[in-house]
């Protein structure tokens, strides 16, 4: 809420990446960013896809810079946490005018 409050709206969405990183170092969460990650298709890797934030190493974070979020963000959202394996996620949209976000669940999630 800080990065939308100091910036507003209109930004690439990198801009608002590397805002929230120094937020999040300020405040002393653990993350990396632009984390890569490996893609698997059945048990064969295929490719990878880097999430926008992991934070502490178990939620992934992504940003969006867009008018309206659609539902096709959602499900990209959604994905990352399956093929991850991770439990829990945020979808966070900085290009409307109030800051919009979503906190996102894995229902395939198996943990260890």
């Amino acid at each position: 809420m800080t990065v939308h409050s100091a910036l507003g709206n209109g930004f690439q969405e990198v801009i608002y990446q590397r805002a929230l990183e120094i937020e999040m170092n300020l405040a002393g969460i653990e993350f990396k960013r632009e984390f890569e990650m490996p893609i698997y298709y059945r048990n064969m890797h295929i490719g990878t896809r880097r999430v926008d934030f992991l934070v502490e190493g178990v939620i992934s974070v992504e940003l969006k810079a867009l008018t309206k979020l659609e539902d096709v963000h959602f499900a990209q959202a959604i994905n990352y946490l399956e093929a991850y394996n991770l439990e829990i996620g945020m979808l966070i949209n900085f290009g409307e005018r109030s800051l919009i976000f979503k906190r996102l669940a894995n229902k395939k999630f198996k943990s260890d």
